[in-house]
C-alpha cells in the first residue's frame, strides 16, 4: 500500500499543474491556458506530427517527456521564452522542483522519471529534440491564432521568434519549423507597422 499511496501522492501534487498559469493563450484567445492543458496539448502534437521529426523518435518516449516536462512549473512557476528571468537561477530552481516533485514517488518511478526529464533538459537524443522542438511550436501557434498575443505583450520581434524558438524547431522538425516561419514572417510584416 506503500508505494499506491506514494503514487496518489504524486499524482495529487501533479494536479497543481492545472493551476500553473501560462503566458500564452488559449488559440480562441479567451484566457491564459494553464501548464497542465499545454503538456496535454503538445503531447498530442507528437502524436500527429512525429512523421516530421528530423530523425525518427520513439514516440511513446516523446509523450511521456511531454506529459511531465513542465510539472516543474508547480513549484518554479511558467517561465515564458520571452520573458525576463535569470535562466541559471530558474534552472537552479527547477532542478530542486524535480528532486521534491518525482521524490514523491516510490524510488523505481523516481529514477525513471527523473532520468526522462533530464533527458528532455538535456535535449541531446533524437526523443528529446524533437519533444523540445513540439514545446516551442504549440505557442507560436497559439500566437499566430491569437493576433501575437503574447508577443505583442512582450514586445517581441520577429528575431527573437527565430533565435529563441527558431532554432530549437529547426533543430528537431526543420519542416513544421519552415511552415511556420512563413506564417511568423507573414504576420511581423503584416504588424510591423502597427
Amino acid at each position: 500500500m506503500s508505494r499506491m499511496n506514494d503514487q496518489l501522492a504524486f499524482l495529487t501534487e501533479a494536479d497543481k499543474l492545472k493551476s500553473t498559469l501560462r503566458a500564452t493563450m488559449l488559440c480562441d484567445a479567451s484566457r491564459h491556458e494553464n501548464s497542465g492543458e499545454h503538456s496535454w496539448h503538445i503531447a498530442l502534437y507528437a502524436m500527429v506530427m512525429a512523421e516530421h521529426a528530423v530523425r525518427p523518435v520513439n514516440v511513446d518516449r516523446v509523450i511521456k517527456m511531454l506529459l511531465i516536462h513542465d510539472l516543474v512549473e508547480i513549484d518554479a512557476g511558467d517561465n515564458p521564452i520571452h520573458g525576463d528571468h535569470d535562466p541559471a537561477e530558474m534552472e537552479a530552481i527547477e532542478q530542486a522542483a524535480a528532486t521534491r516533485i518525482f521524490g514523491l514517488l516510490p524510488d523505481d518511478q523516481t529514477k525513471s522519471f527523473r532520468a526522462l526529464w533530464d533527458e528532455f533538459e538535456a535535449a541531446e537524443t533524437d526523443d528529446a529534440i524533437f519533444a523540445k522542438s513540439l514545446d516551442r511550436v504549440q505557442p507560436v501557434v497559439s500566437n499566430l491564432e491569437t493576433g501575437g498575443r503574447s508577443w505583442v505583450d512582450y514586445n517581441v520581434t520577429r528575431e527573437q521568434v527565430e533565435a529563441r524558438v527558431g532554432t530549437k524547431v529547426q533543430r528537431g522538425a526543420p519542416a513544421i519549423w519552415s511552415t511556420l516561419k512563413a506564417r511568423i514572417d507573414d504576420w511581423f510584416a503584416r504588424n510591423a507597422a502597427n
